[in-house]
């Protein structure tokens, strides 16, 4: 079954997946970031995140100043509102794996198409040695030259493009 959705995505993609590798894993960052920030922010409450998040600056703050006062009763208090705190972030946590785990096999499927496609293969050169391209190499044991960068590290930097820009547009924070 996967070497037809891996020869579904070759025709697809054609030409460029020879031709103009840089553009192909382009736009397989782009469709994988896109559709998990755009899962992420249909099936999450960015406002119950937005409250959640303010609520626990407010109780850090409160907990700093109960700690310096040595106030006990303010100290059980913030504890008490910790532990409801971490009851919605457990719930908030909930929520956010479902857009997670829907995207998980389609990054995986991109992921080992792209492998087969463009393994020990430099994508994009730099001018100079790069440390993060370095950093890159490492990770996956690339025979590739500091100053070159293969498909993992094209892939993880165009996706995380798209969902930057996408989460200002949408207002996520």
């Amino acid at each position: 079954m996967i070497e037809e959705i891996y020869s579904f995505l070759d025709n697809i993609f054609g030409g460029y997946i020879a031709q103009h590798p840089l553009l192909a894993i382009t736009i397989a960052g782009f469709l994988i970031g896109g559709s998990y920030t755009l899962l992420y922010y249909f099936m999450t409450d960015i406002e119950k995140t937005r409250k959640v998040q303010k609520m626990a600056k407010e109780i850090q703050k409160e907990m700093r100043e109960a700690q310096k006062s040595g106030d006990e009763k303010k100290l059980k208090k913030v504890q008490q509102k910790q532990m409801e705190l971490m009851r919605m972030q457990s719930d908030m946590m909930k929520q956010q794996m479902v857009p997670m785990l829907l995207t998980l096999p389609i990054f995986w499927i991109f992921f080992q198409w792209l492998r087969r496609w463009y393994v020990e293969v430099a994508i994009v050169k730099s001018p100079f040695n790069f440390f993060l391209f370095d950093w890159f190499h490492g990770w996956y044991h690339s025979a590739l030259r500091p100053d070159e960068l293969g498909y993992f590290g094209w892939y993880i930097l165009s996706s995380y493009v798209i969902g930057m820009v996408l989460r200002k547009f949408l207002d996520m924070g």
